[in-house]
């Protein structure tokens, strides 16, 4: 009886636990007046029309002014978890935490092609 109870109890608090981060993750709400300071090393790749790098390879900068949120966090998160693979995005989203990340997707979200900083 004793084991039964000891399984139930860690099986509630098993479920309790992955509810709660569960809802913590759905709660990180982006803020694009507080990506300015987040944005910088975005900028050299994904704000000059054009842009290639030459590390580690020719890659063309996207744009990414306008683009839609859930793919902005969607790709930095993908590159955090080494997913995607290019080592300066892999670097630069390690460094990122959930709520950087939704408030840099937000901020680029609102932008248009045309209105995104250069």
């Amino acid at each position: 009886m004793k084991t039964s109870l000891a399984v139930l109890a860690l099986a509630g608090f098993a479920a309790s636990a992955v509810t709660t981060g569960a809802a913590t993750a759905a709660d990180v709400v982006g803020n694009p007046k507080a990506a300015p300071s987040k944005i910088e090393m975005c900028i050299g790749c994904h704000g000059i029309p054009g842009y290639k790098s030459g590390f580690p390879e020719v890659y063309r900068g996207p744009m990414i002014g306008g683009q839609s949120a859930k793919y902005i966090e969607s790709a930095l998160k993908a590159y955090r978890k080494g997913e995607r693979k290019n080592p300066s995005m892999m670097g630069i989203a390690a460094s990122l935490s959930d709520q950087d990340i939704a408030d840099v997707a937000a901020y680029y979200a609102q932008q248009t092609p045309a209105t995104a900083k250069r």
